[in-house]
């Protein structure tokens, strides 16, 4: 299926139409379980911080170290999408493993490899809501209100925006240099939060 975007922000040099592919036909389902516990470490995908060590987001371990063998081994860079519904994600988050190492995730997870398709412009258009839209219109939040349902070959058919390669790596490092940006100055706003409490705790204690 191929359809033509009107993009009214364009980088210099591309003025192809973008197309339009399923997610089936730039993706994988990975299926591989952590049959011989490979693997110990087990990740969450966290809406607001993406996807980190359990340990780090709940404090404790939720997982049972000694029965993972059912759990699906998520290398670097691969996409998982979490059906659980929050303010930060009213259908669920799709985030990327940028953690630069193995663990494994819950089988309520739906993990999928990406080929064909620059992995920062997929990422970024995961943090937009364009595709909030097909996954409201071809499924539901199910029996709990808490999670987002949708069947494996219904979500495979979700319509991704496929600029040429060169435009896709172009919008990929444009967004990442914004983001470090942004970490900069959080840096150093947070630094100013501190010398301001340093101050104040000299002049009035």
């Amino acid at each position: 299926m191929q359809k033509i975007f009107s993009q009214e922000l364009r980088f210099t040099g591309f003025n192809d139409g973008w197309e339009e592919r399923d997610l089936s036909a730039i993706s994988d389902k990975v299926t591989e379980k952590n049959k011989e516990n490979q693997f110990s470490e087990t990740f969450t995908n966290s809406a607001e911080y993406g996807i980190i060590d359990q340990r780090d987001f709940f404090d404790k371990d939720i997982s049972n170290e000694k029965n993972l063998n059912g759990y699906y081994i998520v290398h670097e860079n691969d996409f998982v999408y979490n059906p659980r519904i929050s303010n930060y994600a009213p259908v669920g988050p799709i985030k990327r493993n940028k953690l630069g190492r193995t663990g494994v995730m819950s089988p309520l997870y739906y993990v999928f490899r990406s080929r064909g398709v620059d992995k920062k412009y997929l990422e970024y258009y995961f943090d937009t809501t364009a595709w909030h839209i097909f996954l409201k219109m071809n499924g539901d939040s199910g029996a709990r209100s808490d999670r987002f349902a949708i069947k494996d070959s219904v979500f495979n058919q979700m319509p991704i925006p496929y600029p040429t390669i060169g435009e896709q790596e172009q919008i990929g490092s444009f967004f990442e240099k914004l983001d470090k940006a942004i970490a900069l100055h959080q840096q150093k706003l947070d630094l100013l939060k501190k010398q301001k409490q340093a101050y104040l705790q000299k002049l009035f204690i």
